[in-house]
């Protein structure tokens, strides 16, 4: 499936939403075939002057478009499905960044035996540096997965995963850049503690930070080698290993990510 060939409909054209329609551009996509929706005129007037696309209501967007994107919140999925679901004639295609909501949900709400796809990806889209996870519905096939990773590879990476991981990934990588920057927060207030000013501290971890995961993705050591080589014994950062480890750091982690897991499942529950 070959770029510019499927119109597609970018419905609750937010942040990551206007990400993956700069992405498409940047991928070949021409601006005649890409479709954006939006709540407020200022923001559809921004989008036109920006990309030069047409923004139009959800029900008119649909009906135009080969491939529609929803990437409203998923409170409020249930309220768009209402609207648009029996607006969109047979043969589309659905994607879904909806976090915690199953193809399932789209399915039943849609024509009969419309494929829908799950991605979950995540706000580092903004700087093609995104994750984005790609599963199929029940009608799904692996044409329309090409095409949903042809879509997102130029926000970053992709993979697919069976649609059973899903929560998991969007505790983990789709909630993951709050992690880190929690953590660099932290150590920047630890360094602020022992005498640097803010800025060097913050210029410090992040370029720490962006160097270690350069070393992670292009190295193919597994985490622990790389620790292992900067922790010496009886040195500093097994000094700070040890009380890491003493406060359960590892620990917090697991749990948080449960509760993230877990809160995703809530939201899928809460609208099914």
């Amino acid at each position: 499936m070959s770029p510019g060939v499927h119109t597609v409909a970018i419905v609750g054209a937010g942040k990551i939403g206007e990400a993956l329609l700069s992405g498409l551009l940047r991928a070949g996509w021409p601006a005649h075939a890409l479709i954006a929706t939006v709540r407020r005129e200022e923001r559809a007037t921004q989008l036109r002057e920006r990309y030069g696309i047409e923004v139009l209501d959800n029900v008119t967007a649909v009906a135009k478009a080969d491939v529609v994107v929803i990437t409203v919140k998923p409170q409020d999925a249930t309220t768009l499905m209402n609207e648009i679901g029996p607006a969109v004639p047979p043969g589309k295609v659905v994607v879904s960044l909806c976090a915690g909501l199953p193809t399932s949900f789209f399915e039943k709400r849609l024509p009969e035996n419309t494929p829908v796809v799950r991605v979950m990806t995540n706000t580092p889209a903004l700087v093609d540096e995104a994750i984005s996870a790609i599963s199929a519905g029940q009608h799904a096939t692996a044409e329309h997965l090409e095409l949903a990773e042809e879509m997102f590879a130029p926000l970053g990476r992709t993979i697919r995963v069976p649609e059973s991981q899903q929560d998991a990934v969007t505790a983990l990588s789709g909630s993951g850049p709050a992690y880190f920057y929690y953590l660099v927060e932290a150590m920047t207030d630890a360094g602020i503690l022992l005498g640097l000013p803010r800025q060097v501290a913050h210029e410090l971890i992040v370029q720490t930070a962006v160097g270690a995961a350069t070393m992670l993705r292009d190295s193919g050591e597994h985490p622990v080698l790389l620790r292992e080589a900067v922790t010496s014994p009886g040195g500093t950062t097994i000094s700070a290993i040890r009380e890491l480890e003493a406060h359960r750091v590892r620990a917090a982690f697991l749990d948080a990510l449960e509760a993230a897991r877990d809160r995703a499942r809530e939201l899928a529950a809460a609208v099914e």
